[in-house]
Protein backbone atom coordinates (compact mmCIF):
# COMPACT_ATOMS: atom_id res chain seq x y z
CA UNK A 1 0.00 0.00 0.00
CA UNK A 2 1.58 2.96 -1.68
CA UNK A 3 0.63 6.79 -1.43
CA UNK A 4 2.76 9.82 -2.50
CA UNK A 5 2.46 13.31 -4.49
CA UNK A 6 2.94 16.60 -4.66
CA UNK A 7 0.45 19.31 -4.23
CA UNK A 8 -0.69 22.04 -6.98
CA UNK A 9 -0.23 25.68 -5.37
CA UNK A 10 -4.24 25.65 -6.14
CA UNK A 11 -4.96 22.49 -4.71
CA UNK A 12 -3.36 23.01 -1.17
CA UNK A 13 -4.62 26.65 -1.15
CA UNK A 14 -8.19 25.19 -2.07
CA UNK A 15 -7.69 22.61 0.74
CA UNK A 16 -6.07 25.06 3.27
CA UNK A 17 -8.46 28.04 2.80
CA UNK A 18 -11.76 26.34 2.06
CA UNK A 19 -12.54 22.96 2.73
CA UNK A 20 -10.60 22.11 5.74
CA UNK A 21 -12.37 25.14 7.58
CA UNK A 22 -15.50 23.59 6.28
CA UNK A 23 -15.19 20.04 7.16
CA UNK A 24 -13.55 20.86 10.54
CA UNK A 25 -16.58 23.01 11.67
CA UNK A 26 -19.37 19.47 9.97
CA UNK A 27 -17.60 17.07 12.37
CA UNK A 28 -14.10 16.72 14.18
CA UNK A 29 -12.90 13.23 12.40
CA UNK A 30 -13.38 12.33 8.37
CA UNK A 31 -12.17 10.11 6.14
CA UNK A 32 -9.35 10.73 3.58
CA UNK A 33 -10.29 8.23 0.20
CA UNK A 34 -8.00 7.96 -2.32
CA UNK A 35 -8.93 6.37 -5.44
CA UNK A 36 -6.87 6.15 -8.85
CA UNK A 37 -8.94 9.62 -10.30
CA UNK A 38 -9.97 11.17 -7.07
CA UNK A 39 -8.84 12.29 -3.78
CA UNK A 40 -11.96 12.97 -1.16
CA UNK A 41 -12.93 14.22 2.34
CA UNK A 42 -15.81 12.00 3.38
CA UNK A 43 -17.72 12.77 6.70
CA UNK A 44 -19.76 10.34 8.51
CA UNK A 45 -20.72 7.84 5.53
CA UNK A 46 -20.15 4.69 7.82
CA UNK A 47 -22.24 5.81 10.83
CA UNK A 48 -20.93 6.62 13.96
CA UNK A 49 -18.94 3.60 15.34
CA UNK A 50 -16.55 4.12 11.91
CA UNK A 51 -16.35 7.89 11.64
CA UNK A 52 -15.86 8.90 15.07
CA UNK A 53 -18.24 10.86 17.95
CA UNK A 54 -20.04 12.71 15.32
CA UNK A 55 -21.77 10.08 13.68
CA UNK A 56 -25.60 10.67 13.51
CA UNK A 57 -25.18 14.11 11.62
CA UNK A 58 -24.76 14.96 8.41
CA UNK A 59 -23.01 12.78 5.67
CA UNK A 60 -20.53 15.20 4.00
CA UNK A 61 -18.79 14.95 0.84
CA UNK A 62 -16.22 17.05 -1.08
CA UNK A 63 -14.47 14.99 -4.07
CA UNK A 64 -11.86 16.53 -5.90
CA UNK A 65 -10.06 15.42 -9.30
CA UNK A 66 -6.56 13.89 -8.44
CA UNK A 67 -5.06 16.32 -11.02
CA UNK A 68 -6.53 19.71 -8.90
CA UNK A 69 -5.29 19.04 -5.87
CA UNK A 70 -1.59 17.01 -7.05
CA UNK A 71 0.92 16.42 -9.62
CA UNK A 72 3.36 13.60 -10.05
CA UNK A 73 0.19 11.25 -8.16
CA UNK A 74 1.38 7.85 -7.01
CA UNK A 75 -0.78 5.18 -5.37
CA UNK A 76 -1.18 1.71 -5.25
CA UNK A 77 -2.86 -0.69 -3.21
CA UNK A 78 -4.19 -4.34 -3.18
CA UNK A 79 -8.01 -2.90 -3.02
CA UNK A 80 -8.34 -2.11 -6.66
CA UNK A 81 -5.38 1.05 -5.73
CA UNK A 82 -7.65 2.73 -3.07
CA UNK A 83 -6.80 3.87 0.21
CA UNK A 84 -9.25 5.29 2.62
CA UNK A 85 -8.65 6.14 6.39
CA UNK A 86 -9.79 8.37 8.92
CA UNK A 87 -7.95 11.63 10.56
CA UNK A 88 -8.69 14.17 12.56
CA UNK A 89 -9.44 17.35 10.62
CA UNK A 90 -8.23 19.92 12.03
CA UNK A 91 -4.40 18.05 12.91
CA UNK A 92 -4.52 17.67 9.20
CA UNK A 93 -5.17 21.24 8.69
CA UNK A 94 -3.04 22.53 11.13
CA UNK A 95 0.08 20.30 9.24
CA UNK A 96 -0.71 22.04 6.57
CA UNK A 97 -0.69 25.17 7.54
CA UNK A 98 2.70 24.59 9.15
CA UNK A 99 4.16 23.38 5.90
CA UNK A 100 2.40 26.50 3.99
CA UNK A 101 4.35 28.78 6.16
CA UNK A 102 7.55 27.01 5.31
CA UNK A 103 7.24 27.22 1.84
CA UNK A 104 6.10 30.51 1.60
CA UNK A 105 9.79 31.63 2.91
CA UNK A 106 11.17 34.45 0.69
CA UNK A 107 14.21 33.13 -1.22
CA UNK A 108 17.39 35.00 0.30
CA UNK A 109 19.67 37.65 -1.95
CA UNK A 110 21.16 35.82 -4.64
CA UNK A 111 19.27 32.14 -4.07
CA UNK A 112 16.73 30.86 -7.06
CA UNK A 113 13.45 31.55 -6.80
CA UNK A 114 11.00 29.39 -6.09
CA UNK A 115 10.16 26.82 -3.54
CA UNK A 116 10.41 23.13 -3.81
CA UNK A 117 6.53 21.28 -4.05
CA UNK A 118 4.73 20.30 -0.96
CA UNK A 119 5.03 16.69 -0.69
CA UNK A 120 2.68 14.15 0.82
CA UNK A 121 2.84 10.76 1.38
CA UNK A 122 1.72 7.72 3.53
CA UNK A 123 4.58 6.26 5.66
CA UNK A 124 4.34 4.00 8.92
CA UNK A 125 6.59 4.66 11.61
CA UNK A 126 8.09 3.42 14.84
CA UNK A 127 7.05 5.94 17.62
CA UNK A 128 9.07 6.13 21.06
CA UNK A 129 8.46 3.92 23.83
CA UNK A 130 5.94 1.82 21.03
CA UNK A 131 6.35 -1.86 19.42
CA UNK A 132 4.36 -1.59 16.43
CA UNK A 133 4.31 0.53 13.36
CA UNK A 134 1.63 3.47 13.60
CA UNK A 135 0.47 4.84 10.17
CA UNK A 136 1.02 8.50 9.01
CA UNK A 137 0.11 10.95 6.46
CA UNK A 138 3.39 12.93 6.34
CA UNK A 139 4.31 16.66 4.83
CA UNK A 140 7.39 17.47 3.55
CA UNK A 141 8.67 20.84 1.75
CA UNK A 142 11.35 22.55 2.29
CA UNK A 143 11.93 27.02 2.29
CA UNK A 144 14.34 29.93 1.71
CA UNK A 145 15.38 29.29 5.72
CA UNK A 146 14.15 25.95 7.06
CA UNK A 147 12.42 22.63 6.17
CA UNK A 148 9.98 20.87 7.87
CA UNK A 149 8.12 17.49 7.98
CA UNK A 150 4.80 17.42 9.76
CA UNK A 151 3.61 14.10 10.96
CA UNK A 152 -0.12 13.42 11.16
CA UNK A 153 -1.11 10.18 12.92
CA UNK A 154 -4.15 8.44 10.88
CA UNK A 155 -5.93 5.23 11.58
CA UNK A 156 -4.91 2.19 9.94
CA UNK A 157 -6.19 1.82 6.11
CA UNK A 158 -9.89 0.62 5.83
CA UNK A 159 -9.72 -3.07 5.18
CA UNK A 160 -10.92 -4.55 1.79
CA UNK A 161 -14.71 -4.88 3.28
CA UNK A 162 -14.81 -1.10 4.41
CA UNK A 163 -13.19 0.23 1.44
CA UNK A 164 -16.16 -1.38 -0.49
CA UNK A 165 -18.91 -0.09 2.15
CA UNK A 166 -17.46 2.92 1.64
CA UNK A 167 -17.68 3.26 -1.99
CA UNK A 168 -21.08 1.60 -1.75
CA UNK A 169 -22.26 4.69 0.47
CA UNK A 170 -20.64 6.97 -1.69
CA UNK A 171 -22.29 5.70 -4.66
CA UNK A 172 -25.78 5.71 -2.61
CA UNK A 173 -25.13 9.17 -2.00
CA UNK A 174 -25.06 10.64 -5.60
CA UNK A 175 -28.38 10.18 -6.22
CA UNK A 176 -29.74 13.74 -6.38
CA UNK A 177 -33.34 15.39 -5.59
CA UNK A 178 -35.81 15.88 -8.34
CA UNK A 179 -36.10 19.16 -7.68
CA UNK A 180 -33.67 21.75 -6.67
CA UNK A 181 -33.97 25.28 -5.65
CA UNK A 182 -31.08 27.41 -5.38
CA UNK A 183 -30.58 29.77 -2.97
CA UNK A 184 -28.89 33.14 -3.94
CA UNK A 185 -28.59 34.62 -0.58
CA UNK A 186 -26.68 32.38 1.93
CA UNK A 187 -25.97 34.49 4.63
CA UNK A 188 -29.74 35.51 4.69
CA UNK A 189 -30.21 31.59 5.28
CA UNK A 190 -27.84 31.39 7.62
CA UNK A 191 -29.50 34.58 9.98
CA UNK A 192 -32.78 32.34 9.95
CA UNK A 193 -31.54 29.90 11.11
CA UNK A 194 -29.84 31.64 13.65
CA UNK A 195 -33.12 33.06 15.20
CA UNK A 196 -35.01 29.94 14.10
CA UNK A 197 -32.92 27.47 16.11
CA UNK A 198 -33.31 29.48 19.59
CA UNK A 199 -36.98 28.52 19.22
CA UNK A 200 -36.83 24.79 19.03
CA UNK A 201 -34.54 21.71 18.19
CA UNK A 202 -36.76 20.46 15.04
CA UNK A 203 -37.12 21.98 11.51
CA UNK A 204 -39.74 21.62 9.07
CA UNK A 205 -37.92 22.11 5.62
CA UNK A 206 -40.39 22.04 2.74
CA UNK A 207 -39.46 22.42 -1.35
CA UNK A 208 -41.89 23.11 -3.72
CA UNK A 209 -41.51 21.98 -7.97
CA UNK A 210 -42.43 26.46 -8.17
CA UNK A 211 -39.02 27.28 -6.51
CA UNK A 212 -40.43 27.62 -2.78
CA UNK A 213 -38.19 26.83 0.13
CA UNK A 214 -39.98 26.84 3.67
CA UNK A 215 -38.40 26.40 6.74
CA UNK A 216 -40.62 26.29 10.14
CA UNK A 217 -40.61 25.53 13.59
CA UNK A 218 -43.43 24.72 15.96
CA UNK A 219 -43.85 23.52 19.45
CA UNK A 220 -46.55 23.43 21.68
CA UNK A 221 -46.11 27.24 22.68
CA UNK A 222 -45.09 28.86 19.26
CA UNK A 223 -44.84 28.17 15.25
CA UNK A 224 -42.34 30.49 13.27
CA UNK A 225 -40.69 30.37 10.00
CA UNK A 226 -40.13 31.55 7.28
CA UNK A 227 -40.07 31.27 3.24
CA UNK A 228 -37.93 31.92 0.21
CA UNK A 229 -40.06 31.87 -2.89
CA UNK A 230 -39.58 31.97 -6.77
CA UNK A 231 -36.13 31.10 -6.87
CA UNK A 232 -34.33 29.26 -9.59
CA UNK A 233 -35.27 25.40 -9.64
CA UNK A 234 -32.99 22.78 -11.49
CA UNK A 235 -34.76 19.98 -12.39
CA UNK A 236 -38.80 18.79 -11.80
CA UNK A 237 -40.62 22.10 -12.10
CA UNK A 238 -44.42 23.04 -12.03
CA UNK A 239 -46.42 26.40 -12.08
CA UNK A 240 -47.70 27.82 -9.25
CA UNK A 241 -51.65 27.85 -9.10
CA UNK A 242 -53.33 31.37 -9.46
CA UNK A 243 -54.82 32.30 -6.31
CA UNK A 244 -52.29 30.74 -3.88
CA UNK A 245 -50.62 34.18 -3.21
CA UNK A 246 -53.27 35.00 -1.17
CA UNK A 247 -52.88 32.28 1.24
CA UNK A 248 -51.05 31.63 4.20
CA UNK A 249 -47.29 29.98 3.42
CA UNK A 250 -47.93 27.45 5.70
CA UNK A 251 -51.71 26.77 3.84
CA UNK A 252 -49.86 27.17 0.02
CA UNK A 253 -47.02 24.23 1.54
CA UNK A 254 -49.63 22.09 2.74
CA UNK A 255 -51.51 22.41 -0.28
CA UNK A 256 -48.75 21.77 -2.91
CA UNK A 257 -47.73 18.97 -0.48
CA UNK A 258 -51.10 17.38 -1.33
CA UNK A 259 -50.93 17.84 -4.82
CA UNK A 260 -47.63 16.28 -5.31
CA UNK A 261 -45.36 19.35 -6.01
CA UNK A 262 -43.28 19.16 -3.04
CA UNK A 263 -41.92 17.77 -0.46
CA UNK A 264 -41.70 17.91 3.04
CA UNK A 265 -39.68 16.66 5.80
CA UNK A 266 -38.54 17.03 9.32
CA UNK A 267 -34.63 17.72 10.57
CA UNK A 268 -32.36 18.33 13.48
CA UNK A 269 -31.97 21.69 13.58
CA UNK A 270 -28.25 21.09 15.21
CA UNK A 271 -27.62 18.79 11.78
CA UNK A 272 -29.06 22.25 9.77
CA UNK A 273 -26.47 24.28 11.66
CA UNK A 274 -23.82 22.21 10.73
CA UNK A 275 -24.24 21.83 7.28
CA UNK A 276 -23.99 25.61 6.87
CA UNK A 277 -20.82 25.63 8.13
CA UNK A 278 -20.21 24.52 4.52
CA UNK A 279 -20.31 28.15 3.14
CA UNK A 280 -16.54 28.28 4.65
CA UNK A 281 -15.88 26.26 1.34
CA UNK A 282 -17.31 29.50 -0.15
CA UNK A 283 -19.54 27.85 -3.21
CA UNK A 284 -20.21 29.78 -6.27
CA UNK A 285 -24.25 28.12 -5.76
CA UNK A 286 -25.86 26.63 -3.08
CA UNK A 287 -29.09 24.30 -3.69
CA UNK A 288 -31.71 22.34 -1.49
CA UNK A 289 -33.73 19.66 -2.44
CA UNK A 290 -35.55 16.47 -1.04
CA UNK A 291 -34.95 13.31 -1.86
CA UNK A 292 -38.04 10.83 -2.90
CA UNK A 293 -40.12 9.86 -0.31
CA UNK A 294 -38.43 11.93 1.55
CA UNK A 295 -35.40 10.20 2.42
CA UNK A 296 -33.28 12.65 3.27
CA UNK A 297 -32.51 16.87 2.95
CA UNK A 298 -29.51 17.36 0.12
CA UNK A 299 -27.50 20.79 -0.02
CA UNK A 300 -25.59 20.58 -2.89
CA UNK A 301 -22.46 23.39 -3.75
CA UNK A 302 -21.54 24.05 -6.79
CA UNK A 303 -18.18 25.73 -8.12
CA UNK A 304 -17.53 27.41 -11.83
CA UNK A 305 -14.37 27.69 -13.46
CA UNK A 306 -12.51 30.35 -11.91
CA UNK A 307 -12.80 33.81 -14.38
CA UNK A 308 -16.05 31.84 -16.06
CA UNK A 309 -19.80 30.70 -15.59
CA UNK A 310 -19.16 26.88 -16.54
CA UNK A 311 -19.52 24.32 -13.53
CA UNK A 312 -16.24 23.24 -12.55
CA UNK A 313 -16.71 19.35 -12.77
CA UNK A 314 -13.48 18.90 -10.70
CA UNK A 315 -15.03 19.64 -7.31
CA UNK A 316 -18.50 17.98 -6.06
CA UNK A 317 -19.49 18.96 -2.32
CA UNK A 318 -22.66 17.89 -1.02
CA UNK A 319 -24.55 17.43 2.44
CA UNK A 320 -27.17 14.80 3.25
CA UNK A 321 -29.01 15.34 6.37
CA UNK A 322 -30.97 12.44 8.19
CA UNK A 323 -34.54 13.45 8.04
CA UNK A 324 -36.50 12.87 11.55
CA UNK A 325 -39.88 12.13 9.92
CA UNK A 326 -40.60 9.97 7.12
CA UNK A 327 -41.68 12.54 4.80
CA UNK A 328 -44.64 13.26 2.99
CA UNK A 329 -45.05 13.22 -1.03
Amino acid sequence: MKFKAFFTDDGISLLDKRFLPAMDKVGRVCHVFLTPTHAMLLHNLLGATAAGPDGGGPQCVAQFAKDLLFREYNLSSRNGNQIAFSVEVALLHRALRSVLAVHAQPPAAGDAAGAPAIQVRLVNKLPAGSRSATPFLTFETKGARAAVVQDVPISRPLSRSDVERLQAALDAAKDLPQTLVQVPDLPQLQSLVDRLKNAGDLLTVAVTQYGDLHLQVSTSLVTVGSEFRKLRVIGDRANAPVGDQNLTATTRMDMAVERGEALSVQVNMKHLVKSLHCHLAKPDYTFYGIAPGGACLTVVFQYFIPGTRLADKSISFYCRLPVLDPGSS
